[in-house]
């Protein structure tokens, strides 16, 4: 039997499971660099970056550093990554092209070309400096900008690693969701546009839509974790990743209304559908987007560069995220909070048109998305709140196969006949 991943990236798909897949996909990536013109010059984001970490003695020591403290034997025998100038060559490749599919498909390939450094003692500090991700934004953004243009329809195709291939329309679950089947790009206008489409009509219908006591998810996603008696302020950076409120909502002013409550989480998979709705019919308090770090990992989770098993609790305290707070129709709920997490390479959280304060939603209104992939989504719910979570809202242990909890479906219903404090 296959052990099942240890990285929840790799058991959502945004990374292959097997490590040596991801090391085959870059040496194609490295063979590819030695047909590149060497008068290419890197692309203005990438050349940035470059002078960032170039520009500062320390950032240019872990830079070079988290490249050296990757392992050489064992599992590391093949090397990742030769040098720095390397790394950037292929971050110039990356935001030139869009994702292609495949079996072992990178659905995150910046991610995957920084994967083992990031776990290094370097890596931990170079990741979380402010100046890196300030770089690194703009090299996403610079991404998502080809993203949504129409050059990258390229993988659109339906050919060997085209997403209209028979195999990547059964993995997507096609037929769910809007396209022209008829058009050379399904009707679409850009990967983007593909990667956030919309489920037909009828598709993923609302749980007990008349029943505001039912709670309902807010993602096409995977149950991670539920978290019980969460604290204003913990140590969100160990083991145990338990959730610190203070740094999760960014010290917004609902913070208090959440002590002793309940977080649940679940993770969104590389094929799945990528649209926030709203879990709670009521009003919007407040949406913002919170920036963050890109590709900072909890160095609690292993010593190793592939040890990481998770991360995801850690992460929704430090990565760019969008946080929404509503205030729910039902007395008995008060308000939720719904924090939207953005992964490495996914981290464009974009609030939908009108998602503003004093907005009122539905039950199963959309609120927004991401705009390429997704990865993590948290739900908060006061103390005393939620008499019981749904069957399949509960996590499934580590050596399951994980099921998806549909957007839309029952995730949790609020205790009846109280008012929320």
């Amino acid at each position: 039997m296959t052990a099942a991943p240890r990285d929840v990236r790799r058991r959502a798909g945004w990374l292959p499971a097997d490590q040596a897949h991801l090391e085959s996909w870059l040496r194609g990536r490295r063979e590819r660099l030695d047909q590149r013109d060497p008068d290419q010059v890197l692309h203005p984001s990438v050349a940035a970056f470059r002078d960032v970490v170039e520009g500062d003695p320390v950032l240019r020591l872990e830079a070079h550093e988290m490249i050296a403290q990757v392992p050489s034997s064992g599992d590391y025998a093949e090397r990742h990554l030769e040098s720095f100038d390397e790394l950037l060559l292929l971050m110039d490749e990356v935001v030139r092209s869009a994702p292609e599919y495949g079996e072992q498909m990178v659905m995150t390939p910046l991610d995957g070309i920084l994967d083992w450094t990031k776990a290094t003692p370097a890596g931990f500090a170079f990741y979380r400096d402010p100046r890196v991700n300030a770089a690194l934004r703009d090299v996403l953004d610079a991404w998502c900008t080809f993203l949504s243009a129409e050059q990258s329809l390229e993988v659109i195709v339906d050919a060997p690693g085209g997403w209209r291939s028979d195999a990547a329309r059964r993995a997507v679950g096609m037929d769910q969701f809007e396209h022209d089947p008829d058009d050379e790009h399904w009707g679409f206008t850009s990967w983007n546009d593909f990667f956030t489409r919309r489920f037909r009509e009828g598709e993923r219908p609302v749980a007990s839509p008349d029943d505001d006591a039912v709670v309902v998810s807010p993602c096409e996603a995977t149950p991670y974790r539920i978290a019980r008696g969460v604290r204003r302020r913990d140590d969100f950076w160990v083991k145990a990743e338990p959730y610190s409120l203070d740094e999760l909502l960014a010290g917004d002013e609902s913070v208090d209304g959440f002590v002793d409550g309940t977080v649940f989480q679940a993770f969104l998979s590389a094929l799945e559908y990528h649209r926030w709705h709203s879990p709670v019919a009521g009003t919007i308090a407040r949406a913002w987007v919170q920036p963050g770090t890109y590709y900072s990992e909890a160095d609690s989770q292993g010593t190793e560069a592939w040890e990481p098993t998770v991360s995801q609790g850690y992460l929704a305290h430090v990565a760019t995220r969008a946080v929404v707070v509503i205030d729910a129709d039902d007395p008995a709920i008060g308000q939720v909070a719904v924090v939207f997490v953005g992964m490495s390479d996914v981290s464009s959280c974009v609030i939908g048109d009108g998602i503003t304060t004093g907005t009122h939603v539905g039950k199963g209104d959309e609120l927004g998305y991401f705009q390429f992939g997704g990865s993590s989504v948290c739900v908060l719910f006061g103390p005393d709140v939620v008499e019981a979570f749904a069957l399949g809202a509960i996590p499934q242990a580590p050596d399951e196969r994980p099921s998806v909890l549909r957007v839309g479906s029952h995730l949790a219903t609020a205790r009846r006949g109280t008012t929320a404090g």
